[in-house]
């Protein structure tokens, strides 16, 4: 049978000079697009529902009709809807499945024929302005009972499906005017049921989660969604952890396939350089193949910023569990899609009380979060990538801003061992695992900034992601000033980074003030600086570490004298960077004053020594025995920071990232929600 034919919903040629015969569900649509089709059957429409749906040819068929046909058919369509939706209510579920896959049916194939039209319009063909309100009061209460009822889980399931189809058959999901029923007529506590038990979580927590992460964006900016206040006030601990649940095992599902990939890679026989050069190549196709999970970050993000009682959920402590040796629940075969894009297995969702094991490391949603940033943060050319490492990035933001969070951040008792995805560098090796010491998990969230500093040093320089990673390190920062917290982190990697990101910008300026504001990152990093020289000997861990600051500055002062030269030009110059210059000139006074302070000292000890190299100890001894003669200013706000504002700043963000989410989910429930067989078959023994 071709193509064409089964579109058309042809069975098969009776001989080549007849027509060939349609499906019984065809001809039924057919009478639907022509008159009034209980006119001559007053049991069409209970008929119509024992029917296999054909929504290639259902939708084809909305799509086709002209403005004059819509017209003419519109009591046909609206009455269509209507007993779609009294047959969701049936005791007969084959009648539920078949009403429910019609409705994805008709949302889909009414927004393609009217794309251009408004959404009155669109709600009229469906089902009558008048009677709208009504008929979607209706639809959703019969979708609450079934998501909460004690039914089939496969309807359940469905139910999801048709509300993420609902919700994403416009591109820009605020401009999809249906969804105002679906703000009245709300599903929040359906969702919540769903994300609290056990067993529905496990089945239906992927779905569940996306679908609440959209609702929440449905219009934010411009009138009071009901969703965004009431995940705001969500403090049901059950609810809480299991979307922690789904989220984490999403999460956990990308990072293991991913690292299987990047294992399966390094296998073989070859030379240290070209199995260097061939990882290299292979772990940026492995990034660029796959799309991110922006869904599950956007959940995660809404979470964590709406909702403070969840920050305790980043934090519970269980098991890492190895996807890859839990048995899987079977599942119906359905189209292969990116990797982690995908639910993760049942019985992971299914088993969230495991018994610890000493012999097993111990992880948590943080933790797991941690490792997937630096996988999806190592290449930001392509567009979904980048938009993943600047949700990831302001997540952290929200993170580090949170007092709970940093305080469960800076536990010296709650010690982890994290291990970070790293890109191959020909400059240093591939660190392993057994190396990782264990520590609290701010060291991790400092590591995963540092490695983002130093591996994105680029023509195409992503300016917006640099300026996030050094807000989050004095956030952090900000807070061990506060609270006196002598961290036992290696300072010098993350100074020696900032140094090097300074000297990048100076090899770079022209080419980089053509696109960017360098002067502000600059400012930032100078900051930084100064937090360390100002507030150091508050939060620094030893005395020592505080010595090894200065020597650094010392060390690389061709650095920040070029710096200097470079800002004082550009801040003596008539031009539109002249008062960003002038900022950081004013920032550098404490630099430059140690550095004029010591450098005659080091130069002097080497001469009466008669030494032609000092070596870093002779150095720290100088800096030591000389601090005392040392001037430096008291500069104000250094423990300061603009607190995150999702509104106006990062509003255009994130209307593009849930175009992209709307457009994926549509594609991925177009694919698979609708394999009726495996419906058909479960529910063909019910009378």
């Amino acid at each position: 049978m071709s193509q064409v034919e089964k579109k058309a919903g042809l069975l098969r040629r009776t001989s080549s000079s007849k027509k060939p015969l349609k499906e019984k569900v065809v001809l039924m649509y057919d009478e639907i697009f022509k008159e009034d089709p209980a006119k001559h059957n007053s049991r069409f429409w209970d008929e119509l529902f024992l029917m296999k749906v054909n929504l290639e040819y259902l939708e084809s068929k909305l799509e086709t009709v002209d403005g004059e046909e819509v017209q003419r058919i519109q009591d046909n369509i609206n009455s269509l809807f209507h007993h779609c939706v009294q047959a969701l209510g049936e005791e007969h579920q084959i009648k539920v499945v078949n009403a429910l896959q019609t409705l994805c049916a008709l949302f889909r194939g009414v927004h393609q024929k009217n794309k251009s039209a408004s959404g009155f319009d669109i709600i009229n063909m469906l089902m009558g302005f008048d009677k709208a309100e009504q008929r979607m009061k209706d639809l959703m209460e019969r979708l609450d009972s079934l998501l909460c009822g004690d039914g089939s889980e496969s309807l359940k399931s469905l139910c999801l499906k048709l509300l993420l189809c609902l919700v994403t058959v416009t591109d820009n999901i605020s401009q999809n005017t249906i969804l105002e029923y679906v703000m009245i007529n709300s599903i929040f506590e359906a969702i919540l049921q769903i994300l609290s038990d056990v067993s529905s979580r496990g089945q239906h927590g992927y779905d569940a989660v996306v679908l609440l992460a959209l609702l929440v964006n449905y219009r934010k900016y411009e009138s009071v969604n009901p969703y965004i206040v009431k995940l705001s006030i969500v403090d049901d601990e059950p609810t809480l952890d299991g979307m922690g649940m789904v989220v984490h095992q999403a999460l956990t599902e990308y990072n293991r396939q991913y690292k299987d990939k990047e294992e399966e890679n390094q296998g073989g026989f070859f030379s240290t350089l070209t199995s260097m050069v061939r990882f290299n190549f292979h772990s940026l196709h492995l990034i660029s193949k796959y799309v991110t999970n922006e869904a599950i970050l956007l959940a995660l993000y809404e979470a964590v910023h709406l909702n403070r009682n969840f920050i305790t959920v980043l934090a519970q402590s269980h098991p890492e569990m190895d996807i890859a040796a839990t048995p899987m629940t079977p599942t119906p075969t359905t189209p292969t899609t990116p990797l982690g894009t995908t639910p993760p297995s049942l019985d992971m969702m299914n088993n969230p009380e495991l018994p610890l094991d000493p012999n097993l490391l111990t992880s948590n949603l943080l933790i797991t979060f941690l490792k997937y940033a630096s996988i999806v943060m190592q290449d930001t050319k392509d567009e979904h990538r980048l938009n993943s490492a600047r949700l990831c990035l302001i997540i952290l933001t929200c993170i580090a801003e949170d007092q709970y969070a940093d305080a469960f951040l800076h536990d010296d008792n709650m010690n982890f061992r994290v291990n970070l995805h790293k890109m191959p560098m020909r400059h240093r090796k591939k660190a392993v695992d057994k190396n990782i010491p264990s520590r609290p998990l701010v060291c991790a969230v400092l590591d995963l900034m540092v490695e983002f500093i130093v591996t994105h040093m680029m023509k195409d320089f992503p300016m917006d992601l640099y300026l996030r990673c050094v807000q989050i390190i004095h956030k952090l920062l900000c807070y061990q000033k506060k609270c006196r917290i002598r961290l036992h982190y290696t300072w010098r990697e993350l100074w020696s980074a900032l140094i090097n990101l300074l000297k990048f910008l100076l090899s770079n300026e022209t080419t980089l003030l053509a696109k960017h504001n360098i002067f502000h990152l600059a400012l930032l990093v100078v900051n930084l600086f100064n937090m360390f020289i100002t507030y150091g000997d508050t939060f620094l861990p030893t005395s020592n570490s505080y010595d090894e600051l200065y020597y650094e500055i010392v060390r690389m002062h061709q650095v920040f004298d070029n710096l200097y030269c470079m800002v004082l030009r550009v801040s003596t110059n008539t031009g539109q960077w002249k008062e960003a210059a002038s900022k950081v000139t004013h920032a550098l006074v404490n630099v430059r004053a140690i550095i004029n302070h010591f450098n005659p000292k080091i130069e002097s000890y080497a001469a009466v020594n008669h030494i032609s190299q000092l070596s870093e100890e002779q150095v720290l001894e100088v800096v030591r025995s000389n601090y005392d003669t040392l001037t430096l200013k008291l500069q104000d706000g250094l423990d300061q920071f603009e607190r995150y504002s999702e509104q106006p700043k990062e509003a255009a963000f994130f209307k593009e990232l849930v175009r992209s989410i709307s457009l994926n989910v549509r594609k991925n429930v177009s694919l698979n929600t609708l394999s009726q067989d495996v419906l058909l078959k479960e529910f063909s023994t019910i009378s």
